[in-house]
C-alpha cells in the first residue's frame, strides 16, 4: 500500500481546518499547519503539530515550506467564507479565494506536490430548481463567494488535466457541531451560522434569534438545510486523501447526509439540549435564501466508503452546545498557555 504523505493544511487554525488536523493526527498521518491567524487561533492547533505563520498569497514561502517538510499533499481551507460580505466586497473574495489559491496550486506544482484536497461549497449550485442536489447539478452560483469557489474548482480541473494533479473537491453543505472529545470547536467571534447562533442564545450570550421567513413552501414555512457534523466532514477529508494516495484521479463529492431540517426543527433541537425555550422572533425573508437545500449524498459513501459517526441533528447540537459552554473560560486559558508557540 502506498505511504500516506506529510499533509500541509492551509487554514488549519480555523474551524473546519482544525478538525481536519485532529482527524489526520488521530489517523497517524503527519501534518503541518500553514495559517496567517487572521481568523484562526494558535490554541486550536494540537501540541506537536508544526505551525507556520504565513499568508497563502506568498507563493515563495509556500514552496519553501513544502520542500522543507517534504509535503506530499495539501488540504486547502484558507479563505473567506461570509456570503453577505462577498456581495459587499467581491474583490476580497476573488483575491483570497481565487487568486491566492492559484498561487497555492502553482506552489504545489513547483514543489512537486501532486495531491490537492479542496474545501469547496454547496454555494456553487446557487438556487437549484430541484432537490436533492447531486454533483451533476448545474452550477450557477448567485454570489461572489460561490463564484470564487467554482473558479477554483475549474483551475484545479485544468491543472489536473495539464499537470497530472490528483484532486478531491469536497462541496460542503451546512457544517456545524464540535469535536465530541471537546478538543476543538467553532471560535468565530461574529458567527452567522444558525446552530452556533442558537446555542449562544441558549446560554444567554446573545438576544433573540430571528427566523428569516415563515412562509416558504416547506412543512413549517421555514427554510430547510442539510447539516453535517464537522468531525464527520474532517473524516471525509482523511478518506479522500487515502483515495488519492492509493488510486489517484479527480473527485468531486457532496459532503452532507442527504436529509434536511427546517430552521424551527433546529431551534427545537437546541431547546431540547439546553432544557429551556429560546428567545425567537419572526423576521422578513432574506434575499437569495432558497426554500430547501438538501444534498444527494450517496456518491461520497460509495466512492470513499464514508460512514458518518455523528449523523443526527441532536448530536450536532449537543456537541456545539458543549463546546460553547466551555468556550469563554477554556479558550482564554488555552490562548494564554499557548504563548508564542511556533514551529521551528
Amino acid at each position: 500500500m502506498n505511504e500516506v504523505p506529510v499533509v500541509l493544511v492551509t487554514g488549519g487554525a480555523g474551524y473546519i481546518g482544525s478538525h481536519a488536523v485532529l482527524a489526520l493526527q488521530d489517523a497517524g498521518i503527519p501534518v503541518v499547519v500553514f495559517d496567517n491567524l487572521s481568523t484562526g487561533f494558535r490554541f486550536a492547533i494540537p501540541n506537536g503539530v508544526p505551525l507556520i505563520e504565513g499568508d497563502i498569497a506568498d507563493t515563495e514561502q509556500l514552496v519553501e515550506v513544502m520542500q522543507a517538510f517534504q509535503i506530499g499533499a495539501v488540504m486547502h481551507f484558507a479563505g473567506s467564507i461570509v456570503v453577505s460580505e462577498s456581495v459587499e466586497n467581491p474583490l476580497k473574495y476573488y483575491r483570497n479565494n481565487t487568486q491566492n489559491t492559484l498561487g497555492l496550486i502553482d506552489a504545489c506544482l513547483r514543489a512537486e506536490v501532486k495531491r490537492f484536497i479542496f474545501s469547496s461549497t454547496a454555494a456553487v449550485y446557487g438556487q437549484p430548481e430541484a432537490t436533492p442536489i447531486g454533483e451533476e447539478t448545474v452550477t450557477r452560483p448567485i454570489n461572489p463567494y460561490g463564484t470564487s469557489k467554482l473558479m477554483t474548482e475549474q483551475m484545479l480541473a485544468d491543472a489536473a488535466a495539464a499537470h497530472g494533479l490528483d484532486t478531491a473537491v469536497l462541496r460542503y453543505f451546512n457544517v456545524a457541531g464540535a469535536d465530541p472529545a471537546g478538543r476543538a470547536g467553532q471560535n468565530t467571534p461574529a458567527p452567522t451560522h444558525l446552530i452556533k447562533v442558537a446555542v449562544q442564545a441558549a446560554l444567554g450570550m446573545r438576544g433573540a434569534i430571528s427566523v428569516f421567513g415563515n412562509d416558504y413552501p416547506t412543512p413549517d414555512g421555514t427554510c430547510i438545510r442539510d447539516y453535517i457534523h464537522v468531525s464527520d466532514l474532517a473524516d471525509a477529508h482523511v478518506l479522500a486523501l487515502r483515495h488519492l494516495v492509493t488510486q489517484g484521479g479527480n473527485l468531486t463529492l457532496n459532503c452532507a447526509y442527504g436529509r434536511g431540517f427546517s430552521v424551527r426543527e433546529v431551534l427545537r433541537a437546541v431547546e431540547k439540549a439546553a432544557g429551556h425555550p429560546l428567545p425567537v422572533k419572526d423576521a422578513p425573508r432574506r434575499a437569495g435564501d432558497p426554500a430547501a437545500l438538501v444534498a444527494k449524498a450517496d456518491r461520497i459513501r460509495t466512492v470513499l466508503g464514508w460512514q458518518p459517526a455523528y449523523d443526527s441533528l441532536d448530536e450536532i447540537v449537543e456537541t456545539a452546545l458543549a463546546w460553547e459552554r466551555r468556550t469563554p473560560a477554556a479558550l482564554a486559558a488555552a490562548a494564554a498557555s499557548s504563548g508564542a508557540r511556533r514551529a521551528s
